[in-house]
């Protein structure tokens, strides 16, 4: 079973914290028999529901935009964590996009959808902030015929 991530990337610490227990429900019907977590690792929801995958003992499948993403695009506070993350990772796919941007941030969406059996959607049911954005991918993964659990968690909330 492989299930893939789409989900804000700018919640609160206290919603990360609420995410994290989400996620973790969700996924313990299928830590038994072993699963995949396909993610883009971006900061938020990607990072938590990968956190959630290696502690479940699942394996993690990443999927970055384009092959300087980390130079480009990660955070100096956020180094640590993305290339922890990056090193528990079992595959690697880097997109052919010369930039990270909102174009290569869908198509590596798309990717991680078509490698996906189910979708996990941390999303508060808004539009997407950009082409893209979580909204974009939920809307994508439905018309691919995924299913997609939604996971927004009473009292969380957006910075």
């Amino acid at each position: 079973m492989k299930i893939g991530i789409t989900g804000h990337s700018n919640l609160t610490a206290a919603t990360e914290k609420l995410v994290r227990e989400a996620i973790r429900d969700a996924l313990t019907p299928y830590a038994a028999k072993g699963f995949t977590g396909v993610t883009c690792l971006a900061k938020g929801a990607d990072q938590v529901f990968a956190q959630v995958v290696l502690e479940a003992g699942g394996d993690l499948a990443v999927v970055l935009p384009s092959p300087n993403y980390r130079d480009r695009k990660v955070k100096p506070a956020n180094l640590a964590t993305f290339d922890e993350l990056l090193s528990g990772a079992t595959e690697i796919a880097y997109l052919p996009f010369e930039e990270p941007g909102r174009d290569a941030y869908m198509a590596a969406s798309e990717e991680l959808v078509s490698r996906s059996d189910l979708m996990v959607a941390v999303w508060d049911g808004g539009p997407a902030g950009g082409h893209g954005g979580t909204a974009d991918v939920v809307t994508y993964a439905r018309e691919q015929g995924r299913k997609v659990l939604v996971v927004w968690p009473d009292g969380a909330e957006r910075e």
